[in-house]
């Protein structure tokens, strides 16, 4: 099995944290993410599919020191049937701005209320929303 890794952000607004951004696929809800390219490192990438996919420009995000979410699991490319250990990393971004969402790679998008615990997408998107829930306790 051939390696694969993917970085994105997860995109919120508010502080303390009032939203989070997840774009709509046809059957899911999904981060706005995607391949790492040759020569980029994680944070690049994770900005580079965050503009692509959502708009959203670097500077109009700050990435939050200390929050990396990191997960692993295999996947089955679509057009080979090939099977890959998939490594995925999430960033938090908190917007210093509102700006208009533009998709590119998705049906749609929404905002979701920060209201922990959520039950989205047990897969990916939950265990990423405990871990940022878990961050953002009190020490």
């Amino acid at each position: 099995m051939s390696p694969v890794k993917s970085c994105g952000v997860l995109v919120v607004r508010g502080e303390p944290i009032r939203e989070f951004l997840l774009m709509r696929h046809a059957d899911r809800w999904d981060l706005p993410k995607g391949h790492v390219d040759p020569g980029e490192t994680e944070a690049q990438c994770a900005l580079r599919e965050v503009r692509e996919e959502t708009g959203i420009s670097a500077s109009d995000l700050e990435l939050i020191d200390g929050f990396r979410f990191e997960s692993h699991y295999q996947v089955r490319a679509k057009k080979s049937d090939r099977l890959y250990d998939k490594t995925l990393v999430i960033f938090l971004g908190r917007l210093n701005r509102d700006v208009p969402i533009a998709i590119t790679e998705h049906i749609g998008y929404e905002w979701f209320a920060w209201n922990p615990p959520h039950q989205i997408q047990a897969w990916t998107i939950d265990p990423l929303l405990d871990e940022l829930a878990r961050f953002l306790k009190p020490k």
